[in-house]
């Protein structure tokens, strides 16, 4: 079993930054794909940000050059930089992870096992 925890949400006013924080324990944190979703409300929840266990990263379009995702395998944590936020940044922030971490970009819901219970980002114009 693996638990997540995130952490560093808030109100913030648009073009300020937020560091979100999600630490995992159980399992081997280092071997795993991890990955950042967000859910506004009346919407469905959608990719935001991956990490492979190689440290490679990718991103939905509409948050590239924006956020950054990075991990530190040695406080089994994962971390997503957000700069400049907008408005519509506006949800609830969760991470998850894929403890099969197969080949290939994981975008999905369905390829994560385990879930964070989510922070909440707010961000007023």
């Amino acid at each position: 079993q693996v638990q997540l925890v995130e952490s560093g949400g808030g109100l913030v006013q648009a073009g300020d930054s937020l560091r979100l924080s999600c630490v995992a324990s159980g399992g081997t944190f280092s071997r795993y794909d991890m990955g950042w979703f967000r859910q506004a409300p009346g919407k469905e929840r959608e990719f935001v940000a991956g990490i492979r266990w190689t440290h490679s990263t990718y991103y939905v379009a509409s948050v590239k050059g924006r956020f950054t995702i990075s991990r530190d395998n040695a406080k089994n944590t994962v971390y997503l930089q957000m700069n400049s936020l907008r408005p519509d940044d506006t949800a609830v922030y969760s991470c998850a992870s894929d403890v099969t971490a197969t080949t290939g970009l994981h975008t999905s819901e369905s390829e994560y096992e385990y879930w964070g219970r989510g922070t909440q980002v707010t961000v007023s114009s």
